[in-house]
């Protein structure tokens, strides 16, 4: 099915992709902190699909396998839903968020307690086909943001 003939468009994919072609997964409550999932997640931003599997597989931080999986999934669902080709799928929008944080508390000297903080991260990642990339405005809006140039 394809973005014309989409007879509703969630509000959760209108502010992802807007009316380009593309598909999108996330995972949400993953208990990783947030902070080490963007470590991961700022590696493979932009890559290629293919290239950017073939880095989360060998990468040696925790996140990556959750990474792997919630991309998988996103080419899945672009393969599936959007009749979009593997090859020339890229990943457009990746981005945590952070969950709720579970507040333990761990006895100390003295009587005392220690607040531990396990957290938890909500990841979403969209991918779209390369020449829709390309169309569209503002791509360098980021480097351009203080009025140099890139």
């Amino acid at each position: 099915m394809s973005t014309t003939e989409r007879s509703r468009t969630s509000a959760r994919r209108e502010s992802l992709l807007g009316d380009q072609p593309g598909a999108f997964a996330s995972a949400r409550y993953v208990r990783i902190t947030p902070m080490k999932a963007r470590r991961v997640v700022d590696m493979v931003r932009g890559l290629p699909v293919d290239e950017a599997l073939t880095l989360l597989q060998f990468a040696p931080q925790a996140a990556s396998e959750t990474v792997y999986k919630v991309l998988e999934s996103a080419v899945a669902n672009a393969e599936t839903t959007e009749g979009l080709n593997r090859a020339d799928l890229v990943l457009s929008v990746a981005m945590v968020d952070e969950g709720p944080t579970m507040k333990r508390w761990r006895p100390r000297a003295q009587g005392r307690a220690t607040r531990i903080n396990k957290r938890t991260s909500h990841i979403t990642l969209a991918v779209q086909p390369a020449d829709a990339l390309d169309a569209k405005p503002g791509k360098n809006a980021r480097a351009n943001k203080n009025g140099r140039g890139a």
